[in-house]
């Protein structure tokens, strides 16, 4: 009997994604699940739309480049440079020595601003899950966090309608429940 070994590009990233997100033993915050389903959900919230397979690998990739010891220029040598590309808009820009928090949010947001429509869709379905999480288990953070992702969508605009739908969606309840309209 012959078993199948597939190895597509999003299984690729799925693997990648999961050894460095271990290698730094980083975990989900507040669930303490393995920190590899967020990049899944994310992937899988792409998944739902029109999207390329670059798009699923960059999903599940999205964070490599800022949480762990990975370069860009190993995803480049691993999955080629448009899912490179892909990564790189969607890492943060900023660093601490930019200053406080408000500060560095705002470059990020300029650096996402000049994104690809793909790259853009990618952060949507990035803040939809993150937002879901911080909303349920830490109140005081949402407060700050519904703010960025206020001002972020802003510059999205040209991602997906769907998933730019739904986020702003989240933004829109949560204000009115904060707001007790």
């Amino acid at each position: 009997m012959e078993v199948s070994c597939v190895d597509t590009l999003e299984q690729r990233a799925l693997e990648f994604a999961k050894t460095a997100h271990e290698a730094v033993s980083q975990r989900r915050k507040y669930s303490g699940q393995p920190y590899i389903v967020h990049p899944m959900a994310v992937a899988e919230l792409v998944k739902s739309i029109p999207h390329t397979e670059e798009m699923v690998a960059a999903a599940l990739l999205h964070d490599t480049v800022e949480d762990t010891h990975v370069e860009l220029a190993d995803i480049a040598r691993s999955f080629g440079p448009k899912v490179s590309q892909l990564v790189d808009e969607l890492t943060d820009v900023s660093r601490p020595h930019h200053g406080n928090r408000t500060i560095r949010k705002e470059l990020d947001r300029q650096h996402l601003a000049t994104a690809s429509k793909e790259a853009k869709t990618v952060k949507l379905a990035d803040l939809i899950d993150n937002s879901r999480d911080i909303i349920k288990h830490d109140p005081g953070f949402a407060r700050k966090y519904m703010k960025e992702m206020k001002a972020l969508l802003e510059v999205l605009r040209e991602g997906d309608a769907n998933l730019y739908s739904k986020a702003v969606e989240i933004v829109k309840k949560y204000y009115a429940k904060r707001d007790g309209a």
